[in-house]
């Protein structure tokens, strides 16, 4: 079910976009218009932090700073040091994700993960950076993490493990689609109601979506990436 704004800040460019894109509903231009948004504010944040940067840090480098050395930490204990050329990729769908899911709750704003071909094309990206991962780190062994350890199980276990890799893009796609839109139907319903301070607690709870389902996704893009650089048991 997509979520369809009454009003939206970039309304006016969804008008100008609709002959161009004829075949794409109201909410995938409003996914594409917003995610050009996050990317432009990502852009900027990063522009303006590594202008401001200090030896004496002020608030907005020390947030940095902190998420950062957050995500660097996650990558670690999970990767070891194999898990740092992972770090840019990984930091990168934390930030685009948290953005994108907390200017959701920005009246007028819509998160583009809030629409399933942006959680897809993220999950994809996961998908496929593992398997390529795999490939070079194992080369044709790479095939024996779909055998199992059991020889004489390994037709069996090889249709098995594809489906559960298949299974993963999915997964992660229709979590982060799930919370993100439905807390986005609820706080349409609630503004739509009493439009003052009933819609309060559920935006705050909003941000701990927020930051829950984007941390959920970097552990799971790690876990995934990692499992594809061990040996096959």
């Amino acid at each position: 079910m997509e979520v369809i704004h009454p009003f939206l800040f970039l309304q006016f460019f969804r008008e100008l976009l609709s002959p161009l894109l004829k075949y794409t509903t109201e909410a995938g231009i409003d996914a594409i218009l917003y995610t050009w948004l996050v990317m432009a504010i990502l852009i900027i944040l990063g522009l303006v932090v590594r202008s401001s940067i200090n030896r004496i840090p002020g608030k907005l480098q020390n947030f940095m700073e902190l998420f950062i050395g957050a995500i660097e930490k996650l990558i670690t204990d999970n990767m070891g040091e194999k898990g740092k050329p992972f770090f840019p990729l990984i930091a990168t769908l934390a930030f685009f994700i948290l953005t994108s899911n907390l200017i959701g709750l920005i009246p007028g704003f819509y998160p583009p993960t809030a629409n399933l071909n942006t959680t897809i094309a993220c999950a994809i990206i996961v998908f496929i950076t593992t398997h390529i991962v795999g490939i070079r780190q194992h080369g044709f062994s790479y095939v024996k993490h779909f055998l199992g350890p059991v020889w004489w199980l390994a037709p069996f276990m090889f249709f098995v493990e594809i489906i559960g890799h298949l299974s993963r893009p999915l997964s992660l796609s229709f979590r982060l689609f799930g919370n993100m839109n439905g807390h986005e139907l609820i706080l349409i319903i609630f503004f739509t109601l009493a439009p003052f301070l009933v819609p309060l607690p559920m935006m705050l709870m909003g941000v701990l979506i927020a930051f829950l389902q984007s941390f959920v996704f970097m552990l799971l893009a790690t876990i995934y990436i990692q499992g594809s650089l061990e040996e096959a048991h």
